[in-house]
């Protein structure tokens, strides 16, 4: 991995077989700020979901390429469309990987998105925008899973 491409890590008391099943449901943490709408499946390898957000601003397709469960996920940004940076397509051929680890009785999660770079014109605003979906939903949702 590139030392600039954005990662961001999470620590939690719970279990990696419950942070696994929170994230496998990105329905409960990818919407909600921005009228977002995901469609297709999410959870096995091979399933492809569609992420819109904000009508046209941004669309992308995930293809989930690697499931290892309670261990890995990673998802191959097979389209993406930006209706607000010149290359409209940069996150296209990226990846989306979810690391889990149990360590010292915690379960630590690195999120890191492979690809996204200072060098990206959305990077400036992807950034907050993945930081704010993951501490602001994926963490709770963590917290709430049985």
């Amino acid at each position: 991995m590139d030392s600039t491409d954005f990662i961001y890590t999470i620590k939690s008391d719970k279990k990696a077989s419950q942070v696994f099943k929170a994230i496998a449901d990105v329905r409960s943490w990818w919407v909600g700020y921005y009228g977002e709408e995901i469609i297709g499946n999410t959870e096995n390898a091979g399933d492809e979901f569609d992420f819109t957000a904000g009508g046209d601003v941004h669309f992308s397709r995930q293809k989930l390429i690697e499931v290892v469960p309670d261990k890995k996920v990673v998802w191959l940004i097979t389209d993406s469309a930006f209706n607000y940076v010149e290359k409209a397509d940069e996150w296209k051929g990226t990846h989306v990987i979810f690391d889990i680890v149990e360590e010292g009785g915690q379960t630590v999660l690195t999120f890191t998105h492979k690809g996204l770079t200072p060098k990206l014109e959305c990077y400036n605003s992807c950034v907050p925008a993945w930081s704010q979906y993951l501490e602001h939903k994926l963490v709770p949702l963590i917290n709430t899973i049985q």
